[in-house]
């Protein structure tokens, strides 16, 4: 999946357990992961490379060598930084519902705030340390409600999946701006072709929708409690 960038030279072991090489103090792997970040943040993560960094950091490109072989290690490792404001200090609550529903929380939380490390995430099947503590409290979490492995990790399957859904919507309205989805809404109601249908009478549960400017679900615990209800009714009545 990762393959050797230009100048680069490839080492043993992986970026996890690799010696953090440099001589400048300036040029570190935390300064150049937490620059990457912030240039994600800010623009994208397409805005994020080598050259930019690096003019960022005031130093030659190739110098950033010294730390990372290629720019996916650097996305992995920008995932795993970001990956720790997902974690629970200390002890995970020892009601279930409790602990998802921060875990959950949090993932959405931290999704917002870095709105490209779901990008990484699809890209990449490298896992760091703290991506695996993570994964480590949320099935904590459910062996709360069951100690089957398989069912473990349906359950946290599922809450992801609500959890990924719900906030890369919330991204798109971000994009758009305040209001912009209903705007947008309007603006598909005004064509004529879907006005027509509307008033065509085939789409009597549609229509009333639309006109009443209702775009989705606004509350993200609301739906995760449904979730919730349902999984814990499956279980308790095992």
């Amino acid at each position: 999946m990762a393959g050797t960038s230009r100048g680069s030279r490839e080492r043993p072991g992986d970026v996890w357990t690799r010696p953090r090489g440099g001589r400048r103090p300036k040029l570190t792997r935390e300064a150049i992961v937490e620059t990457a970040i912030k240039i994600a943040d800010t623009d994208g993560l397409d805005a994020v490379s080598i050259r930019r960094i690096a003019g960022e950091l005031g130093v030659r490109a190739m110098s950033l060598y010294t730390h990372i072989d290629a720019k996916e290690e650097l996305f992995d490792l920008m995932y795993d930084v970001v990956a720790e404001e997902v974690l629970i200090e200390g002890e995970i609550p020892d009601d279930w519902r409790e602990a998802i529903l921060e875990i959950a929380c949090r993932e959405r939380d931290t999704g917002l705030r870095h709105p490209w490390m779901f990008q990484i995430a699809g890209r990449s099947l490298r896992v760091g340390p703290n991506g695996l503590r993570h994964a480590e409290q949320s099935l904590a979490a459910a062996a709360r409600l069951t100690d089957d492995p398989k069912s473990m990790l349906a359950i946290i399957t599922a809450v992801d999946h609500y959890m990924l859904g719900f906030t890369l919507r919330e991204q798109r309205i971000r994009e758009l701006g305040e209001n912009g989805m209903q705007q947008a809404q309007r603006s598909l109601l005004e064509q004529a072709y879907v006005r027509s249908l509307m008033d065509s009478g085939k789409f009597p549960y549609l229509k009333p929708v639309f006109e009443a400017g209702i775009y989705g679900q606004d509350s993200f615990d609301r739906g995760l409690k449904w979730l919730l209800d349902g999984i814990e009714h499956e279980y308790r009545e095992k």
